[in-house]
């Protein structure tokens, strides 16, 4: 059961079943608890935009520090340890919001409204790729969950390079300039990120029938919530870019 996602990796499910007396995953609990970590995450979110719409622009930097350090060693925790992400989930959700909610005001302060397209396309999108999924346009056969695997692994090793680069003053101006190249690898990069959906839906309807334990409900709405946080990223990317393209 290959993910592109490392939250919802082939040997999750392995050795792990609810008892018979015990309650099993289920598609609800883990659509209520995905709803949940979404809505802390936008709350999280909204307090750093609040604070520096109201002027405390000094907060983006430490937000987006906590957030994205504390976010990071939390989702490893989770991904290590799924028994605990009952607890840890939440916690991701909410230093998520802090780095979204700084990272977004600033992709608002160079273009007013950006934030709010991102999210209502990638709202738009998951609920696309869910359609898609529920009707079996799209079939998770292992070749494509090979296929989604192997580019989200580029994608990740494209990214490696171009941070450690930086350090050494070399740009890859191709991955954030508002060239029609540019234009083009991040609409591949926001498909790919779309196509992880199907895989965590498919994730998801696996440990149902696999009756995995309660708790992994928790686990499966965090590795969704680590694909729609991409996503969203993505989606602010490619945005500006157009938007700086216009300009």
């Amino acid at each position: 059961m290959r993910s592109a996602n490392p939250a919802l990796k082939e040997k999750t499910f392995s050795g792990i079943r609810a008892a018979i007396n015990e309650p099993a995953m289920t598609v609800q609990g883990t659509s209520t608890k995905s709803l949940v970590l979404v809505l802390l995450t936008v709350f999280s979110a909204s307090f750093t935009w609040t604070a520096v719409a109201g002027g405390n622009v000094a907060i983006i930097g430490p937000a987006a520090l906590i957030g994205g350090i504390g976010g990071f060693i939390v989702a490893l925790i989770t991904i290590f340890k799924p028994n605990v992400s009952p607890y840890t989930a939440p916690v991701y959700a909410a230093l998520e919001g802090l780095l979204l909610g700084a990272l977004s005001s600033l992709y608002n302060a160079r273009f007013a409204g950006l934030p709010l397209q991102a999210v209502l396309l990638t709202f738009g999108v998951f609920m696309v790729m869910m359609l898609v999924y529920r009707l079996g346009i799209i079939r998770v056969t292992e070749r494509f969950r090979i296929g989604i695997v192997a580019a989200t692994g580029g994608i990740a090793v494209m990214y490696l390079l171009s941070f450690v680069l930086s350090f050494f003053g070399v740009q890859m101006s191709f991955l954030h300039d508002s060239s029609p190249l540019s234009i083009g690898i991040s609409l591949v990069i926001v498909g790919v990120a779309a196509l992880n959906l199907i895989l965590d839906f498919d994730f998801i309807e696996r440990g149902v029938q696999n009756r995995a334990p309660k708790y992994m409900e928790w686990y499966a709405a965090f590795g969704l919530l680590v694909t729609l946080v991409w996503l969203y990223l993505e989606m602010l990317r490619l945005l500006s870019k157009l938007q700086g393209r216009r300009n």
